[in-house]
């Protein structure tokens, strides 16, 4: 984690989102802000929160750099393939964490070590071209998150989709870990693939089968 307090990114953006309570599979889709809850949670993985805080809070409409590897970690999806994730996410799945769109790319927040495990378990499935690339921020990372307030402007970052898709809006937010994450990868590459690639963690004698029913004990 940075030693230095959050910083900033030089653009604004929208940000429409949707609630992040596991389980609810209706998105709804009127746009919110990040809630205050929201915001102290995210700026708590700074080294100094409450500084962070009142400083993003004194520019609302300003882009952020968040600290990754101790509140959350950040897996960075191209945006159609993570687009694919979320939706079977919230209709197959437990739902998700909090979830942002930055400069084309789909931000999930995750579990702490998430960023550290989930190469790992790519790797061993072997999917060659079925998941694109994935960029897992962990310890030692930071990510820039959209704003906490809609600028409704007409920046850079507006014209390339920069929002929340699902802000923050608890102290506590549910964060999935690598296998949620691994889940969603499959449910993902599976609609991309079709047949033509099988993936390996899905029994050939059932193809299928729900995975998240025995990854969702934890």
């Amino acid at each position: 984690m940075s030693s230095s307090p959050l910083t900033y990114a030089p653009h604004t953006s929208r940000t429409p989102s949707t609630p992040s309570t596991p389980g609810t599979l209706t998105v709804p889709a009127d746009a919110c802000d990040v809630t205050p809850a929201g915001a102290t949670w995210l700026t708590s993985a700074e080294t100094y929160p409450h500084r962070a805080l009142a400083d993003w809070r004194t520019r609302p409409t300003t882009p952020a750099v968040l600290s990754c590897g101790t509140v959350f970690d950040v897996v960075s999806v191209p945006g159609v393939f993570g687009r694919r994730m979320v939706d079977r996410l919230w209709h197959e799945g437990p739902g998700s964490g909090p979830v942002a769109t930055y400069r084309g790319r789909m931000l999930l927040f995750a579990a702490p070590g998430t960023a550290r495990r989930l190469p790992s378990l790519l790797e061993w499935e072997e999917w060659g071209p079925a998941v694109p690339a994935l960029l897992c921020h962990g310890a030692g990372d930071a990510v820039t998150v959209p704003p906490l307030t809609a600028s409704h402007g007409t920046g850079p970052d507006d014209r390339l989709g920069s929002r929340w898709l699902v802000a923050p809006d608890t102290r506590q937010p549910w964060l999935p870990g690598p296998d949620v994450v691994l889940w969603a990868c499959v449910r993902a590459a599976r609609a991309t693939a079709g047949s033509a690639v099988r993936i390996s963690i899905f029994p050939r004698g059932d193809q299928d089968a729900k995975v998240y029913d025995v990854s969702r004990r934890r």
